[in-house]
């Protein structure tokens, strides 16, 4: 009851006038199929679809409404519907649930690069002021990956890159244990201009120099060259060595067309060199196995002449002489003297 009593007094704080309510449940739940409206997480996702309209053309419109969050605005629908009211007193846990069903649909999006490859676009959150990172956003059920990145680009920056997608090329990391997938954009001119149709959920796009990106937290190039912290690349990061590597050299590019990094950037490549060398060193050391005795002795033998001889022709030459006893030219043996040779006739003549 004290839970029902505290959303009750949240709501009473924040209101939405009835007509705008009903318009919003009309436009996004009503016309939900039955099977769907069965299930809670499914609702909150037309939900949160009401909540970004209701500010995007309600609020931004009308300065006597107020913003609100995803609960708020929840707990008005939740007691507006008489189908939804039994679970008012759960609406937390539901939320708490979905949000955690959302970390694991996929994102789509896409790394618009400039025409020379020295620059990247970054777009800039109203709800994460401090932050950039890439257009991109959640796929909707039985959406194309490439249909899904082209619709979040074009909502985010008003850029079609329908003409631009290739289905395989792209970077792919799992960022939280939820799969991102960004497609590679080449050519995009930096005079173009980007004009975001969601208003109140992207406040910037700008491109970036690639080479003053941060290659790590720690990294405070963008500091000293942009004034920006490199924590606010924090969700670039994952990508920001394979997009150097495509600007350092175009043609790379090629060969992630056939298959893409399914995993966190650093992760991937430890693991299949792990792989690699395991399989390798099996392989080594099954040939060393099927290597017979004699053979083995015979290297042992011709190593131990080589060593004999080398040794000898230390002994030989321990002393700095400029000429051995037989009167023959020889070379120095120490390091430093590799490179001089002396001719004993040569010498001879330069005695007066």
């Amino acid at each position: 009851m004290d839970v029902e009593k505290e959303r009750a007094e949240k709501t009473t704080e924040h209101s939405i006038p009835l007509d705008i309510l009903g318009d919003l449940i009309t436009r996004f739940i009503i016309h939900v199929p039955p099977e769907s409206k069965q299930n809670l997480i499914r609702i909150c996702f037309q939900i949160e679809l009401a909540h970004w309209f209701y500010l995007d053309f309600y609020v931004s419109n009308d300065a006597k409404l107020k913003s609100c969050t995803i609960n708020e605005f929840a707990a008005h629908v939740f007691q507006h519907i008489p189908a939804l009211q039994s679970y008012c007193n759960k609406l937390d846990e539901i939320i708490e649930e979905w949000r955690s069903y959302k970390q694991t649909v996929p994102t789509y999006g896409a790394i618009l690069l400039s025409e020379n490859l020295t620059h990247v676009l970054l777009v800039q959150s109203y709800f994460a002021k401090s932050s950039w990172g890439f257009p991109k956003g959640k796929v909707n059920q039985e959406e194309d990956p490439t249909h899904c990145a082209i619709r979040e680009v074009l909502e985010e920056t008003g850029f079609d890159i329908s003409n631009y997608i290739d289905p395989d090329l792209y970077f792919e990391s799992i960022i939280n244990e939820q799969l991102v997938r960004l497609y590679v954009i080449k050519g995009i001119s930096m005079e173009t201009e980007f004009k975001p149709r969601t208003r109140c959920e992207i406040k910037a796009c700008e491109w970036f120099p690639i080479v003053d990106l941060p290659n790590n937290k720690k990294d405070n190039t963008p500091k000293v060259k942009m004034g920006v912290s490199p924590n606010a690349f924090f969700m670039v990061l994952p990508f920001i060595k394979r997009i150097k590597g495509l600007s350092q050299n175009p043609k790379s590019a090629r060969r992630m067309r056939k298959k893409s990094t399914s995993i966190s950037e650093g992760e991937s490549g430890k693991k299949n060199t792990s792989l690699n060398i395991s399989s390798i060193s099996k392989k080594i050391s099954s040939q060393r196995t099927t290597i017979t005795a004699d053979v083995e002795d015979k290297s042992f033998n011709n190593n131990n002449n080589k060593q004999l001889q080398i040794r000898e022709k230390r002994n030989l030459n321990s002393k700095r002489k400029l000429f051995n006893n037989s009167g023959e030219q020889i070379e120095f043996c120490a390091p430093s003297w590799l490179n001089f040779k002396f001719d004993k006739t040569a010498l001879l003549e330069c005695i007066p």
